[in-house]
């Protein structure tokens, strides 16, 4: 890279590895085909990148919440989620909207257990199906 260039970046960004990182991410974004704010002059991606963000013509903050923006993969969204504490510990969960009869006060639809025992004795009394000749 052109030293005369990266002396007139310091001005704009104080540490020098955080240019680095900044003129790559630009640099990148220009090989993939991000219009160039600067004349090209022969010169290569990174001092294109280098000299748009020496003149000023890209914000290193923006560049930098681009960046970081990028290497982000989830992104959080702040919603509510249900106490899934609560719903597994109780047997009681609110009916949805179709078959509650007062929005105001929702249906509690409860649900029967089975121990093991009960279950097994249910498939043993099972009877599979008799065999015909149509199959």
């Amino acid at each position: 890279m052109a030293r005369v260039t990266v002396e007139d970046c310091i001005d704009k960004v104080d540490n020098r590895f955080e240019l680095v990182l900044l003129a790559s991410h630009r640099a990148r974004l220009i090989s993939q085909g991000a219009a160039i704010t600067v004349d090209r002059d022969n010169d290569k991606n990174p001092v294109v990148a280098l000299r748009e963000i020496a003149d000023e013509m890209l914000s290193p903050d923006d560049l930098k919440e681009d960046l970081i923006h990028s290497l982000q993969k989830h992104v959080e969204v702040d919603e509510p989620e249900p106490d899934a504490a609560s719903l597994i510990a109780g047997d009681a969960i609110p009916a949805d909207a179709a078959q509650v009869e007062d929005e105001d006060q929702p249906e509690l639809m409860t649900f029967d257990r089975m121990s093991e025992e009960e279950l097994l004795a249910g498939i043993e009394g099972l009877v599979p199906p008799e065999k015909s000749d149509d199959y």
